[in-house]
């Protein structure tokens, strides 16, 4: 298959969904667009134009992390209690204030405050979003969140490009074009995503965490799937220190995400379909789980690898950690489009967005915890002690998922094979 009837394949499959999914799925494009024209450069802003230290600076970005992660339980319960049309809205309304306050705010508080509502945003939006399409279509919900993977991925790949294009006006340039961006969703949202309607809630919000902690499958399958909260990230931490250590060259990194990024455009779609047609559920999240393990032995080479500096070294140094990459991002693309229609499946439609809500909250605290650890075993020697972290959260994941499986814990989605 080219690349061309790849992408003539994904736009059809996006076409068959109901408009509401066509529309979020758009609106994730628009989303990661906006944000990584902004995030990855806001540290040099931070420091550079700005004059701040580091340490304030580590504090306005930890506390953007820490306002989203914290609070993704709190914007699944709205979205159930309000309706996720409303808390998408809502979401995309305040980080288009909080990147304007980038654009214009100099001092310490304007900054934190900025950082403060862009991380509620997307605390408000990422589990609404998820929760909406996973309602919306409730029969193919793989296939939706394998399209909405790919969209968002390509929004990933375009942001940095517009922002550092723009970057050469100036860094407000950048953040008011991302608060624009994020003004166009929110009136694009307003106009044409419909309302779905919200069920009473017969129990206190209390109350209704408990009944989701209570439900022992669920419970067991978030916890199961902590290895790919934690490896998942590396492409942001592993990666790139790895590939700062093999080479001088300044583009290596930049040849890392875009093999990726491509990689996800081309294949996503492909590998959902190919998986959800072949096995059964349990076994494309074990498939996937063992990939993301099996990616960090093929990187033990790049740890005793020498330092490139001539084009024919550097490629030689690059080609394995570009390899790792790939079937890293393959382990991810067969495994989250599956996890993504499982987790509503564990309680109704009235709670799909707490349940999202918990999910994320708990792959925040695993992610921060797993990239603690795993920084630190890469630190150490030349590195090894950090991959052998990697590879036995994905093979226990991996097989916890199995055992699952094996037991028929894991959820029934819309009666597909698990």
């Amino acid at each position: 298959m080219t690349e061309t009837q790849s992408a003539t394949g994904t736009l059809a499959l996006l076409r068959s969904f109901p408009r509401s999914v066509q529309l979020l799925v758009l609106n994730q494009y628009g989303v990661n667009t906006g944000f990584y024209m902004l995030v990855p450069y806001l540290s040099m802003h931070l420091t550079g134009n700005l004059g701040l230290s580091l340490a304030i600076t580590g504090l306005v970005l930890g506390v953007r992390t820490l306002s989203q992660q914290g609070l993704f339980l709190i914007g699944g319960t709205a979205a159930d209690r309000l309706g996720p049309h409303r808390v998408i809205i809502a979401g995309c309304a305040l980080r288009s204030v909080g990147f304007a306050v980038f654009a214009f705010g100099t001092s310490v508080p304007l900054l934190l405050l900025a950082s403060v509502l862009s991380g509620l945003a997307g605390a408000l939006f990422n589990p609404a979003v998820r929760s909406y399409i996973a309602v919306a279509e409730p029969t193919r919900r793989a296939e939706a969140f394998a399209v909405f993977n790919v969209f968002a991925q390509a929004g990933a790949l375009s942001g940095p490009l517009i922002g550092s294009a723009l970057l050469a006006v100036d860094f407000r340039t950048v953040a008011i074009a991302a608060a624009v961006i994020f003004a166009a969703l929110t009136l694009a949202q307003l106009r044409f995503l419909p309302a779905h309607p919200v069920e009473r809630a017969d129990t206190t919000v209390l109350r209704g965490w408990g009944a989701v902690l209570a439900n022992r499958r669920f419970v067991l399958f978030t916890v199961a799937m902590l290895g790919m909260f934690a490896l998942q990230t590396q492409m942001y931490l592993v990666y790139p220190v790895l590939a700062g250590r093999i080479t001088d060259w300044g583009g290596a990194v930049a040849v890392l995400f875009l093999s990726t990024t491509v990689f996800s455009l081309l294949a996503q779609v492909r590998l959902t379909r190919w998986f959800d047609r072949r096995t059964r559920r349990g076994t494309a999240i074990t498939a996937g789980l063992a990939l993301m393990g099996a990616a960090f032995v093929a990187v033990l080479p790049v740890l005793w690898a020498d330092r490139g500096h001539s084009v024919g070294e550097i490629v030689l140094a690059l080609t394995p950690l570009v390899l790792s990459a790939l079937i890293l991002e393959a382990g991810i693309m067969i495994a989250q489009p599956f996890v993504m229609e499982l987790i509503p499946s564990y309680g109704d439609s009235s709670i799909s967005g707490t349940l999202f809500g918990m999910f994320y909250l708990v792959s925040g605290i695993a992610a921060a915890g797993g990239n603690a650890l795993i920084g630190y075993g890469i630190d150490l020697g030349n590195g090894w002690p950090g991959a052998l972290v990697c590879i036995t959260l994905a093979w226990g994941s991996a097989a916890a998922v199995w055992l699952l499986h094996r037991r028929n814990l894991l959820a029934d989605p819309a009666g597909a094979p698990i």
